[in-house]
């Protein structure tokens, strides 16, 4: 028997469906024109996400049987999962680059490689309060007062075009925020005519401000007879045979019209309507988990044991749907050997909320204490409310401990949900909701329940569900490779009898590395401060067993 998920009078089915479209027609439906392509195996999940000049071309080649005998392995996977695809149409190809790492960034694709971090792309930046503005780029827009250019999907063009803006409106470049004669001896773009010199005075702030200004109307696009301009002393340069200048000017032109072509900002999918709206996405996982309360708060577990050497955990949280990064936490797992998911993950939710409930009871006294007489998780909620409004003895608000979450995140299925369940029950907390998210079919596991509850993959709820499932991943793995990165960069003499850190480095001072000094006698190493001759000769016999 096929188990269904009802919503409304839509049906969704838990389970694959094995009618699989027909691509080729609807290949021939797919127009000759730039955009960006999601591949989609049959659960619907989009394992790839590509760009095209264009899509008919790109798509088809993906179809052929020559395609598919020639390509590389991974390739190959691909295309036999292929179930279905999505196309979206862009203007140009800048706009597709900007669309496609955008889906990459949400979707997080098995067979994609490229923008699988979290590189954005430039924007150029200019604060109008500085005494003496100047561009700069950056990747991240912030809400600080300055004004914001993009992005632009050409660093290198943008580069060379900001560049010679600076030259060509006679802008600054040096980095003091108010510069002065000091400054002024050690640069000389004034002397080569670059820059308008306003650290000695050359000119009045206003009129600096309206250079600023033009620079920005022309970053705006409102260049075109500037660039006609430069179009026409190319040509007049290819007249007089000055081939060079010519095509100096032929790469200028090139890189302001990369850099200045229109381009729209994506959102998610790239249509209009579906940006992400967090609290949306609040609202709708509530509706399917029927939480009795909005998962304003949730926080998210995830275990990284590449190795048995570093088994870590991490733990995010996310307030109102989007990261709460300074309540991020991450644990090296103490009390399990051997690689056990199941074991690491009580592990770490035990000590989370044991220490919460701790500190609470620390701050308040005994209230949480007695669970006999008042649920803990009744007797937390409760104390937040208090502690919302309270204040210390010179009126101000007091800083409110760690409050427990709406609703916690395991990743994984049945295993890994029971074992944070069972330690939930140790702590008193039955009743603070927990759900597991299996990462092959984006199942969500319930306590108590048998089957898995299955959102839509187009609904916010899931995204959500995704998003905080992905950025736990993310942590566990960079904390885990930190760990590595410092196990790589110790040395052996870590282990060396009666070597301590100072002596490690007085060591490898002198003579540069372990491998040098193997091959040093016994004289040599006593010859460092801090080492005697019988510890030299322990140190060579160590290094010729190890």
């Amino acid at each position: 028997m096929i188990p269904w998920l009802c919503e409304g009078r839509r049906l969704y089915s838990t389970v694959p469906s094995d009618a699989k479209p027909d691509l080729q027609k609807k290949l021939r439906e797919v127009p000759h024109k730039p955009g960006v392509y999601l591949h989609k195996d049959r659960f619907g999940t989009v394992i790839y996400v590509g760009k095209a000049r264009d899509l008919r071309k790109r798509l088809a080649s993906y179809f052929t049987p020559s395609r598919q005998r020639m390509a590389e392995h991974k390739t190959r996977a691909l295309i036999e999962s292929i179930w279905d695809f999505e196309i979206h149409e862009v203007r140009n190809e800048p706009e597709a680059l900007l669309l496609e790492g955008k889906l990459i960034k949400e979707y997080r694709p098995k067979y994609n490689v490229a923008f699988r971090d979290d590189k954005r792309f430039l924007l150029v930046k200019i604060h109008p309060e500085e005494p003496w503005p100047r561009f700069q780029l950056t990747r991240v827009k912030k809400e600080d007062g300055a004004r914001y250019f993009g992005p632009f999907a050409h660093s290198g063009a943008l580069r060379r075009t900001i560049s010679w803006m600076n030259r060509e409106f006679g802008l600054r470049s040096c980095r003091p925020m108010n510069p002065g004669e000091t400054d002024y001896q050690h640069c000389h773009d004034d002397v080569i005519k670059n820059c308008s010199a306003p650290c000695i005075g050359r000119i009045d702030r206003e009129g600096y401000l309206a250079r600023v200004e033009q620079a920005c109307d022309f970053l705006k696009g409102h260049s075109k007879d500037m660039v006609r301009s430069i179009e026409e002393d190319m040509e007049e340069a290819a007249k007089a045979l000055d081939f060079e200048r010519a095509a100096e000017l032929r790469d200028m032109i090139d890189n302001l019209k990369k850099t200045l072509r229109p381009t729209r900002q994506f959102k998610r999918r790239g249509v209009p309507g579906k940006a992400i709206d967090p609290e949306a996405d609040v609202k709708e996982l509530q509706e399917y988990l029927q939480l009795g309360r909005e998962p304003t708060v949730m926080e998210c577990f995830d275990i990284s044991n590449i190795s048995s050497n570093h088994i870590v955990a991490s733990m995010v949280r996310f307030r109102n749907g989007v990261s709460d990064n300074s309540n991020y936490r991450r644990y090296r797992i103490k009390t399990v050997k051997g690689q056990d998911d199941f074991a690491s993950m009580a592990e770490v939710i035990r000590r989370r909320y044991s220490r919460i409930l701790l500190e609470a009871r620390e701050r308040v006294g005994e209230e949480v204490a007695d669970a006999s007489q008042e649920n803990p998780l009744d007797a937390m909620r409760r104390i937040e409310a208090d502690e919302e409004e309270a204040t210390d003895e010179g009126g101000k608000k007091r800083k409110p401990f760690v409050r427990l979450p709406d609703l916690v995140v395991v990743d994984g299925g049945k295993g890994q949900l029971s074992m944070a369940v069972k330690e939930l029950n140790r702590l008193g907390l039955h009743d603070l909701p927990v759900i597991g998210l299996a990462k092959q079919r984006e199942e969500v596991f319930l306590p108590g329940e048998s089957d898995p509850l299955v959102i839509p993959h187009d609904r916010g709820a899931l995204k959500l569900l995704q998003r905080i499932r992905d950025e736990a991943h993310r942590f566990a793995n960079g904390y885990h490779q930190l760990l590595m990165k410092r196990r790589v960069e110790e040395s052996i003499l870590d282990d060396c009898p009666g070597i301590s850190r100072n002596r490690k480095e007085k060591l490898l001072e002198r003579f540069g590395s372990v491998s040098r000094l193997r091959k040093a006698s016994v004289e040599e190493i006593a010859g460092v401060s801090g080492i005697t001759e019988k510890l030299a000769l322990e140190i060579q016999h160590f290094l010729k067993t190890h």
